[in-house]
């Protein structure tokens, strides 16, 4: 019986309501002061208390996708994600260096051996968006050979609200490039690593909002310039990538289908294709069924010529919402548009899943964008 399946909460409510009945119906009977009456009313208390537990735990399981399987919860399944590529058919800003950090990979104290992580500030000239990001800087970039190099670049988004700091610390991103670069499997490409909720708490879903937060216009322009302007960067599209976990990843794929000049790739990990409208993000489009439908993916695929662009998805069979979107999205997707995924057996929304699909995308990733 699968972790998510109705039949196991369905299950657990049938054990919650029993066990709550037992104990109404026995406890006049385990009223007595003898150590069996007391195990007894202890017994039926704890077995009252973990089956209640376990009800809220599935529920909100069920409701969140934290585990997709049994295998996901007891960390068994670690089998990573292996992309799978498609063949598709006709149909100025200002920068502020807030600190740096050595990396966490044998040799990290040397800049020019593990590379560097600096927090930055933004201040958007065009968006008038403020934020902060931690851009990691390969060690190449510290080395006498690649002076004058300029690098290919991603930005790296959390899911909302998300920590950026969780991109370094358990995601492991800079580590996992750095392994990558070592093994010849990737090219040293800059990460620029930060949450999407840049007009906090309002989720914004990467939309230039009418009358509201422009974070379309941050993420397409700003940031790109800035960056650009402050580091060892190329500027066409063909330089930059997004990737995104949640709602980064649906960030991650509405910005090169919307600005192809901007970013020439994106990778979804768990990506959702529409933006949702809830008490987080308020109207964001104010009414505009156009732009509305302009955002939604699948009704871009479907209604507008395919932008160049290099897209990565992912999935698990078992334990994600967006399996059956993501296949409709893989299958929609037309040239000159190009479309690549990693579907595994189970998973779910969580670190554990996208840590197994972290290195293969990273890969497929740096062998698209251009130094």
């Amino acid at each position: 019986m699968e972790l998510t399946s109705k039949k196991l909460l369905l299950l657990a409510v049938l054990f919650a309501v029993a066990f709550f009945v037992i104990t109404i119906w026995l406890w006049p009977r385990l009223s007595k002061r003898n150590w069996r009456a007391i195990l007894g009313r202890i017994g039926l208390l704890l077995a009252t208390q973990l089956s209640i537990f376990a009800l809220v735990a599935l529920i909100t399981n069920n409701v969140y996708s934290f585990f997709g399987s049994w295998a996901n919860l007891f960390n068994m399944d670690q089998k990573p994600g292996v992309v799978t590529n498609y063949e598709t058919g006709p149909n100025g800003t200002k920068l502020k260096r807030l600190g740096s950090q050595h990396v966490s990979v044998p040799g990290g104290s040397e800049w020019n051996v593990g590379g560097r992580i600096e927090k930055v500030a933004f201040e958007g000239e065009k968006s008038k968006i403020n934020g902060t990001a931690y851009v990691y800087l390969p060690p190449q970039y510290f080395q006498a050979k690649y002076a004058k190099k300029r690098f290919p670049a991603s930005v790296v988004l959390t899911g909302h609200p998300g920590m950026a700091e969780n991109l370094y610390k358990t995601l492991r991103f800079p580590q996992t490039q750095h392994d990558l670069v070592r093994k010849n499997k990737m090219q040293p490409t800059i990460l620029v690593m930060m949450s999407p909720t840049v007009a906090p708490p309002r989720d914004t879903e990467c939309v230039d909002v009418p009358n509201g937060p422009q974070t379309e216009t941050f993420f397409t322009y700003d940031l790109r310039k800035d960056i650009a302007d402050h580091y060892r960067v190329g500027t066409d599209a063909k330089n930059w990538g997004v990737m995104g976990d949640s709602t980064g990843g649906y960030c991650a794929l509405k910005m090169p289908m919307r600005h192809p000049k901007a970013f020439s790739t994106g990778v979804a990990l768990s990506g959702t294709y529409k933006a949702p409208l809830d008490v987080s993000t308020g109207a964001l489009f104010s009414g505009d069924k156009q732009l509305e439908r302009e955002n939604n993916l699948l009704w871009r695929q479907k209604n507008l010529p395919a932008p160049p662009v290099n897209l990565l998805v992912t999935s698990s069979k078992q334990g994600e919402d967006n399996y059956k979107e993501t296949l409709e999205f893989i299958e929609q997707t037309k040239s000159p548009g190009r479309i690549a995924s990693i579907i595994l057996d189970s998973g779910g929304h969580n670190f554990n899943t996208w840590k197994r699909e972290i290195p293969a995308a990273l890969e497929w990733l740096g062998g698209h964008l251009k130094a």
